[in-house]
């Protein structure tokens, strides 16, 4: 018996290190980052058994098959779409100022997505005039409504908007809603998901999570867009869920979450509705592209041109990361970033740090207290990089900044669903606005700097005394940071 067990045991080892040794073959032979898989290659060794899971779990960008069969057939005829908008009356290329028009050369020739003018936007920052401008304009809608989020946590006015899109269904109004499973889960366990089934509303679960599906398809990528569409008239989108501050995570000792979102009317609404007709058919196989815009612009009136940036598996690589370098590139003056979660990419990373040695000035503004305690001190294992190259990085104090906006030269920004780190940039389904109106960015500018006045500085002197058990966090924590 006992040479059973150790035989047994022998066994066990080699098929071990057998399957280690693939995995790290596969690892090596993956065309990505280095600093990627070598983050991937410490866990593996340094974490037995539990590594290896965690890279059949979480290790590759994989969306299951049937989905991603289904987002390469779809690729060509939502190209064929978007190339219909290079000639229409709202595409004016030579009006583009010199950042968008650089961003609109590369979503067109990536993507066949372009710049688009003749439209007007309203930043929203007050979560609670956010949710009562959504209801006014649900209550008025007479078409349909087309909705995604990442996470909807019915409380409050939350529940305001769920009783709106009840009532729009029944008065005739086709309203289809796609929620991602792991982001709300306490929305499809109450009793809003059936009442709202119940009225007719098309309520389906994006990228559901299932035991059966743990092997089939990397469980953490996510459906993080943030999108409505009304009547092809109207369009939201920004960082915030449906979610109202005062009933969300109250236990978890952040504060209330701090959002924006943009109002938008214009051929971009047309440009929006087609992204989310691209997640409802991933989702569904139903395919539901919306009518082209009407591109009737006046040449005499400001022109507000704005670029569509989608990014997610069956989408061009990279595309918001390329979109991001980009911009910052061709920053002169100033740079002011806002991110609740800030893991980013090495290549990130030295655009960010290169743009502060050619003399720009970059500032960062991090929320102090985090809901992710891994992403917290992950990204501190960043802050001494980022204050030796000149970046300026501010700590808010003020509740979870989940803002995700980006100014460059205060007259040119990006706004979206798209944090600062590497499952935003690689892994989910995003979407960010490029914004060229000085108004606008004005107004993005004033809000950023309201966040700097409820923020600290990072001083460098006093970053670099800190206690060695935080410094040794930052690196543990940093390892990690495929998975975060």
């Amino acid at each position: 018996m006992d040479k059973f067990y150790h035989f047994l045991t022998l066994v066990s080892i080699g098929l071990y290190w057998f399957l280690v040794a693939g995995v790290t073959l596969r690892i090596v032979l993956k065309r990505r980052a280095v600093s990627v898989s070598l983050a991937w290659l410490m866990i593996i060794y340094i974490v037995p058994v539990v590594g290896v899971g965690c890279y059949f779990l979480f290790g590759e960008l994989n969306l299951g098959r049937k989905r991603a069969e289904r987002a390469r057939e779809m690729f060509g005829p939502f190209q064929q779409w978007f190339r219909q908008l290079n000639h229409c009356q709202a595409h004016i290329p030579d009006a583009l100022g010199g950042h968008i028009s650089k961003i609109d050369d590369l979503c067109n020739n990536r993507m066949s997505i372009p710049a688009l003018s003749g439209n007007s936007l309203s930043l929203q920052n007050s979560t609670d005039e956010i949710l009562r401008s959504i209801i006014q304009d649900i209550e008025k809608a007479e078409h349909s409504i087309s909705m995604v989020f990442y996470i909807w946590h019915p409380g409050g006015l939350a529940d305001s908007v769920a009783s709106a899109l009840i009532q729009a269904s029944k008065r005739g109004v086709k309203v289809k809603l796609l929620l991602d499973s792991a982001g709300s889960p306490r929305f499809f366990r109450s009793s809003w998901y059936q009442m709202m089934k119940n009225s007719g509303i098309e309520v389906v679960q994006a990228l559901e999570v299932s035991p059966w599906r743990i092997f089939l398809r990397r469980l953490d990528l996510r459906q993080h867009r943030k999108i409505i569409v009304i009547d092809d008239a109207i369009a939201y989108t920004g960082s915030m869920n449906l979610v109202d501050p005062a009933y969300f995570k109250q236990n978890s000792d952040v504060g209330q979450w701090i959002d924006i979102m943009v109002r938008i009317t214009g051929p971009t609404v047309n440009v929006l509705s087609a992204i989310h007709s691209w997640d409802w058919e991933v989702e569904t196989g139903q395919r539901h592209l919306p009518k082209l815009p009407e591109c009737q612009i006046d040449p005499s009136e400001q022109q507000h041109p704005i670029q569509v940036v989608p990014s997610g598996p069956g989408m061009p690589e990279n595309l918001i990361l390329q979109v991001l370098a980009l911009a910052m590139h061709q920053a002169n003056h100033s740079v002011k970033i806002t991110t609740p979660y800030f893991v980013p990419s090495n290549d990130l990373l030295e655009t960010i740090k290169l743009t502060a040695q050619r003399g720009v000035a970059v500032d960062i503004i991090i929320p102090h207290k985090n809901d992710s305690l891994m992403v917290k001190w992950a990204s501190r294992a960043f802050y001494g990089d980022l204050l030796s190259a000149g970046v300026k990085i501010h700590e808010f104090h003020g509740g979870l900044l989940h803002t995700k906006s980006v100014v460059i030269d205060d007259h040119f920004c990006l706004v979206g669903t798209v944090n600062m780190d590497m499952r935003s940039l690689w892994l989910n389904f995003e979407v960010t606005l490029a914004v060229e109106d000085q108004a606008f960015t004005q107004e993005m500018l004033w809000l950023q700097q309201q966040y700097i006045d409820q923020s600290y500085p990072v001083n460098k002197e006093q970053w670099k005394s800190r206690p060695i058990r935080h410094r040794f966090l930052e690196r543990a924590f940093f390892l990690f940071n495929p998975l975060l």
